[in-house]
């Protein structure tokens, strides 16, 4: 866990490439108390650990499947797919896909336990948080932590996505959702601690896997949201996601900036989100 010394930033991005119907913007002044928050996502060797100290069941392996991204899932697999979701083709529902068997039945994470947990929905993380002292990070908190100490910067990093020509961060590669390049290393998930940390020392905060946060999600969050420590916590049907994926593009996703936002069902799982822990001091 990093200590994070809290402070006044500049929330949120009235940018050209945003996307103003997720709330992105206005940007506002907004201050968050000093907190502590865990290094990078959490990673399959320490959900292992937890489901092994508790016998915890994950909502992926009680309903029984969990959406794969197409490129990913062996033959076998494939011809038993049946519903695949008409505005987002690239997913399959896979019967059986869940934290340790990420494609399917017939795949594992044994040479990547290093990489992070995905297929947890929010209530699964809420769980791992709860067990290790912890709590999910609000969507400020995560915000002011990718920024990194950086003013207004469209990365954690900066505001050019490969400085120096040197890439930063785990995104899609070339042309979406047919092919990837992985001109960045990886086609999937990298390893928790992957690529260069901000100037925090936090990994991955751009790209890689979606990471949950303890906000249920309005596209009003700036309007409606304190300056002092905000949060929203009037149910909707959604919980906020930050960060983005291995699986964004500027094309499709470009939603790997530090003031973007996303939402999901706090019931849904995928292949591509995971979270990481905060501490209150």
């Amino acid at each position: 866990m990093i200590l994070l010394p809290g402070g006044e930033f500049v929330m949120g991005t009235d940018a050209a490439d945003g996307f103003p119907a997720d709330g992105e913007g206005p940007p506002r002044h907004v201050r968050v108390d000093g907190f502590y928050l865990s290094a990078h996502a959490v990673s399959n060797a320490q959900f292992q650990a937890f489901v092994a100290a508790t016998g915890y069941v994950t909502e992926a392996e009680r309903f029984g499947w969990s959406y794969v991204f197409h490129l990913f899932v062996s033959e076998s697999v494939r011809q038993s797919v049946s519903n695949v979701p008409q505005s987002t083709p690239w997913w399959y529902v896979v019967n059986g896909a869940r934290w340790d068997k990420p494609e399917g039945p017939d795949s594992g994470i044994g040479e990547r336990m290093d990489h992070p947990v995905v297929h947890v929905t929010w209530q699964d993380a809420a769980a791992y948080c709860s067990w290790a002292g912890g709590r999910l990070p609000t969507e400020a908190e995560w915000e002011y932590a990718a920024r990194g100490g950086l003013a207004r910067k469209t990365y954690p990093w900066g505001d050019l996505l490969k400085e120096g020509g040197e890439h930063r961060c785990n995104i899609w590669q070339g042309k979406f959702p047919v092919k990837n390049s992985e001109s960045d290393g990886y086609a999937g998930t990298a390893p928790v601690d992957a690529y260069a940390p901000n100037g925090y020392g936090l990994y991955n905060m751009a790209g890689n896997v979606w990471e949950w946060c303890a906000d249920w999600f309005t596209p009003a969050y700036h309007a409606v949201t304190a300056a002092s420590n905000p949060r929203f916590d009037q149910p909707t049907d959604k919980r906020s996601m930050r960060g983005g994926s291995y699986l964004c593009h500027r094309s499709y996703c470009n939603r790997y900036r530090v003031a973007a936002r996303s939402s999901n069902t706090p019931d849904s799982s995928g292949g591509n989100c995971g979270f990481r822990i905060a501490r209150s001091r």
